[in-house]
């Protein structure tokens, strides 16, 4: 099914009436990825392929969006980071038959996305693997081993989308260890580098219907807090929760759009 706006703003609603009914943060960095990875797993990821939510603080967003694919029930949702639920602030080492690594602490998605893309290779599958980081986790070593090993690899199957909002939880990237701008420090690799907004469906859309014989890595110029005025490129949302009022003037937001 080919994504709308209105379905990514349908997504966005939902997504802040389940972080604002648990009481929960880290409502900036969900917005700021949640358009990629709609467009992605509605269009792109078929049942041979797999995805892996390297930014694990972002996993609202994974599960509003499983939501909207019907892989997830909106009693799932009530549940979200409650007791006992499966639906935790970080995706699950299991139970989500669509998560395929816990994903916890950041830097360790890429390398386990370019280990899972190998081994389709080395199986003759023809599955591909899209995985999404945040700009601040490119400050760990960790991910920078696993882009020499794909790059090394010519991992043409592996799509790497990167949640670039400038910002992490102690501030912006350019303050606490700068690697701006990625795509220039990552030029040297042999991967096929493209930059895009990240929030221009069709943009991103046009990017990933080109071929490759590389691995492919999609700087999404994205904003924190995207589609809600007052988080916008602020810092406080990669941890406040909504109060009433505040969520009551985001859907008033969406809704006027």
């Amino acid at each position: 099914m080919k994504v709308s706006e209105g379905m990514v703003t349908a997504a966005r609603k939902r997504l802040l009436q389940m972080h604002f009914e648990s009481g929960v943060g880290h409502i900036g960095g969900n917005l700021s990825c949640l358009d990629a990875m709609m467009l992605a797993l509605h269009e792109y990821v078929g049942l041979e392929d797999r995805f892996i939510l390297s930014k694990g603080h972002s996993a609202g967003a994974l599960y509003i969006t499983l939501w909207s694919l019907g892989r997830l029930s909106e009693d799932a949702l009530k549940g979200f980071h409650k007791d006992d639920t499966l639906l935790a602030g970080h995706p699950p080492a299991s139970g989500i038959k669509d998560v395929l690594f816990a994903t916890g602490s950041l830097g360790h998605g890429l390398s386990l996305a370019a280990g899972t893309a190998l081994s389709l290779q080395l199986k003759g599958q023809d599955g591909k693997v899209y995985c999404v980081t945040s700009d601040g986790e490119w400050q760990e070593g960790s991910t920078w081993e696993a882009m020499i090993f794909a790059a090394h690899r010519r991992l043409s199957n592996l799509t790497i989308l990167v949640d670039h909002n400038n910002l992490q939880g102690f501030g912006r990237t350019h303050d606490v260890a700068s690697m701006s701008p990625l795509a220039a420090k990552i030029s040297g690799f042999n991967l096929d580098i493209q930059c895009v907004d990240g929030h221009d469906l069709a943009a991103i859309r046009a990017v990933l219907d080109k071929p490759t014989d590389r691995c492919r890595v999609i700087i999404l110029e994205t904003t924190k807090g995207h589609g809600v005025s007052f988080m916008e490129d602020r810092m406080e949302w990669h941890y406040l929760p909504l109060k009433e009022e505040q969520y009551r003037q985001a859907i008033q937001e969406m809704e006027a759009k």
